[in-house]
């Protein structure tokens, strides 16, 4: 049990069903008052209770025998006093210090339930909580500025934390540090996390940041809201705003699948139904040209030779030549590529093709983002990772009430905490 190194000794034990008691003592007497820091007079002795580690698959209860003194110097506040506890356990705490670690090491490494760590210890759901959450707040108080130190490249995106809550009440604005991942050092991390989905969410966190922070910031991955767009702009003036392209690949793909379903509107007359040309295509349209077998370019070719499917054949292939322009080996020949697309779609797209046009004003207004990439290569992909793995969060937590008690545990779960744990 290791109990040596908490500064106690064993003295007795109890086993019962539900748990096992141990009864020990201070392993030295410690009589200095807390206030003055002179020796006080025994008076008697009291048992605390501490919730500590389990063992043996049962919760574990220390029963610690505490001296208490009386001090004696007439000018100290303080009357009666008991024995700091140290390494055992903080003041007024129900559990030991190491029961504290044993917890957020649960909850960060294991990715275990509140509920299944409230049996392991033999306590509450609430005492569990709290136990968690005043240890991430000192975490994070202690780790200070210092925490954002070396942040070159970060992300930026929405997350979805309360799915009840209409309109924008339940989302939150993820903010990700890319530079592990931009220097091949290890895995992103997520800084903060922020209430609401807008210009002003991103804004006023950054804000507050240290201008040293900001002034370091060199490149924002993003995706297509504007709104982000216009806080980078605003309080990162010299950072570069890189427009992630899976979102770019994606828009495309959307204006691909409105082309198609107009077009079959105006073919057939209905929605896309079994037998229908078009919409027995639809996952072979979104998937890139290389990767399709001889019989799924065959049924796209055949798709193409209607004259009335001329509308999705060219809004197809500027969606392939997007994904070719990202995928080249050679980043400077891909700029020259997306550059020509983005050109093309702005001088001239017939008036009946809608859908392209749309995309061709979008990639035009955000061209500079998007052309960014090909010189920075960031990528707001782990920040999608981690926005997965926070809603893996909220489901194994069956959902959250809480914000602030959300941002603490989304911080433990993917803030990148572990070094810190050992410090309490």
């Amino acid at each position: 049990m290791r109990t040596i190194e908490l500064g106690v000794t064993i003295t007795d034990a109890a086993v019962d069903e539900k748990q096992t008691t141990i009864f020990c003592t201070p392993v030295a007497r410690d009589a200095r008052c807390p206030d003055c820091g002179h020796d006080g007079r025994y008076r008697d002795t009291v048992v605390r209770p501490l919730t500590d580690l389990p063992v043996a698959g049962y919760p574990l209860v220390l029963r610690v025998a505490i001296p208490r003194y009386r001090c004696l110097t007439p000018q100290c506040g303080r009357s009666v006093f008991n024995q700091d506890l140290g390494k055992l356990a903080a003041p007024r705490s129900s559990t030991t210090r190491r029961c504290a670690r044993y917890v957020l090491r649960r909850l960060m490494i294991d990715r275990t339930t509140i509920s299944a760590i409230a049996a392991e210890l033999g306590v509450s759901w609430h005492t569990v909580s709290t136990i968690a959450m005043r240890a991430v707040a000192d975490l994070i108080a202690a780790a200070g500025p210092d925490r954002l130190d070396g942040v070159r490249v970060i992300g930026v995106d929405e997350h979805r934390w309360a799915p009840r809550r209409r309109g924008t009440a339940g989302f939150v604005t993820l903010i990700i540090d890319l530079t592990p991942v931009q220097d091949n050092t290890g895995p992103a991390r997520l800084l903060d996390l922020v209430e609401g989905r807008s210009a002003a969410a991103l804004a006023s966190w950054l804000d507050k940041q240290p201008s040293a922070f900001r002034a370091q910031v060199e490149v924002i991955a993003m995706d297509g809201f504007g709104g982000y767009k216009t806080a980078a702009t605003a309080q990162l003036p010299e950072a570069t705003a890189v427009m992630d392209p899976f979102h770019v690949v994606a828009l495309a793909g959307l204006k691909l699948d409105l082309c198609r379903q107009r077009i079959q509107q105006l073919t057939c007359g209905h929605r896309g139904r079994t037998g229908d040309p078009l919409y027995g295509a639809r996952r072979t349209l979104r998937t890139r040209w290389p990767l399709l077998t001889a019989g799924q370019q065959t049924r796209l070719e055949t798709v193409f030779a209607e004259d009335d499917h001329l509308g999705v054949m060219v809004t197809w292939s500027v969606y392939q030549r997007i994904i070719a322009a990202y995928a080249h080996p050679d980043r400077r020949r891909g700029k020259a590529m997306m550059t020509a697309i983005i050109d093309s779609l702005r001088r001239g797209v017939p008036a009946v093709l809608t859908e392209l046009a749309q995309l061709g004003r979008t990639l035009w207004r955000r061209r500079h983002d998007i052309l960014a990439f090909f010189d920075h290569h960031a990528s707001n992909g782990p920040t999608e990772a981690i926005n997965g793995r926070l809603e893996a969060l909220r489901r194994n937590a069956l959902g959250f009430r809480n914000l602030t008690h959300y941002r603490l545990r989304s911080l433990l779960h993917s803030g990148a905490l572990h070094s810190l744990v050992n410090a309490l």
